[in-house]
């Protein structure tokens, strides 16, 4: 599947905003099963820096400076991307067990971006919760095979939580979208990786793109999709990287389209930093994922 997404940001300050440091990570990162083109970004006004900088995770950053007063900042995203994984995972009675895949990182000395031994661990915005690790119970036993445990695992997020929008924001702790069981595809995102974590597996907050279909019969929005998060979780040498989507309680296949990977949101937030002056602002996103399909036929 081909891709051409377009992600537009527009900033605007109650009073001028005279100095402001902005990171951008809305390129794709180099990924498996997938390739990235034609990318550009366009910044208006045009900042006097714009610069690459390096990261410790499978991250593309972008550093913004702003050193002129303005009120309005706009950010557009481009690029065509293709997703092709082949056959769809599925569980396999050969998996290896839940307690094998966690002894086998523990025991892996990769220490590369994507190396397993980063992503065992509590993070800021991941803590290690014991009532989380209460409620996963049986779900990853120790003697369960991998890849079912973990779909498992999604497939009771997305039935025992309600998606809301609205009801959490992108700082709502995560012991506060569990302890509510609702919340948005960040929410069930922590919450997985918190529980993964916890049975000792390296476990990664990922977020990127998700094709959405129009309802029967009804044209496709444009600019109303939106940024989506998901779960990659080590299965051992073998497996590699796999990943799972408890919003939708899938495992993740050509529909999902990876932009970043890290330890938690904060790693890979589509847009941080801070600003002098401007006491207000708002924020309004525009998001379109285009089949390369249909914008053929268009």
């Amino acid at each position: 599947m081909i891709y051409h997404v377009r992600h537009r940001t527009i900033l605007r300050y109650a009073s001028p905003m005279r100095l402001a440091r902005f990171n951008l990570r809305l390129r794709p990162a180099p990924w498996m099963g997938q390739w990235t083109s034609d990318y550009a970004l366009h910044v208006d006004p045009m900042p006097s820096v714009i610069e690459s900088r390096p990261a410790a995770w499978p991250v593309q950053v972008a550093r913004l400076v702003i050193e002129s007063p303005i009120r309005q900042l706009t950010i557009e995203s481009r690029f065509r991307a293709g997703v092709q994984h082949g056959a769809p995972i599925l569980p396999d009675a050969g998996d290896p067990t839940v307690a094998t895949v966690a002894r086998a990182a523990i025991l892996d000395r990769d220490m590369g971006p994507s190396a397993p031994a980063h992503y065992l661990f509590a993070s800021p915005r991941a803590p290690l919760l014991a009532p989380i690790g209460d409620w996963v119970g049986d779900t990853l036993a120790p003697d369960r095979p991998i890849v079912a445990a973990a779909r498992d695992l999604a497939l009771r997020i997305k039935a025992e939580f309600a998606y809301q929008p609205g009801a959490t924001t992108a700082a709502t702790p995560v012991a506060d979208a569990f302890a509510a069981r609702h919340g948005v595809c960040q929410d069930f995102a922590h919450v997985m990786v918190v529980a993964l974590r916890l049975a000792g597996l390296p476990a990664a907050y990922v977020s990127g793109y998700l094709r959405t279909l129009p309802p029967p019969g009804m044209p496709r929005l444009v600019g109303a999709d939106a940024m989506h998060a998901w779960v990659m979780l080590w299965c051992g040498p073998t497996r590699g990287w796999i990943g799972f989507d408890p919003t939708n309680g899938v495992i993740t296949g050509d529909d999902h389209l990876f932009v970043a990977m890290g330890r938690d949101y904060a790693d890979v937030a589509p847009m941080d930093g801070l600003f002098v002056g401007g006491a207000g602002q708002s924020l309004s996103v525009m998001v379109d994922v285009e089949p390369e399909e249909e914008k053929a036929i268009a």
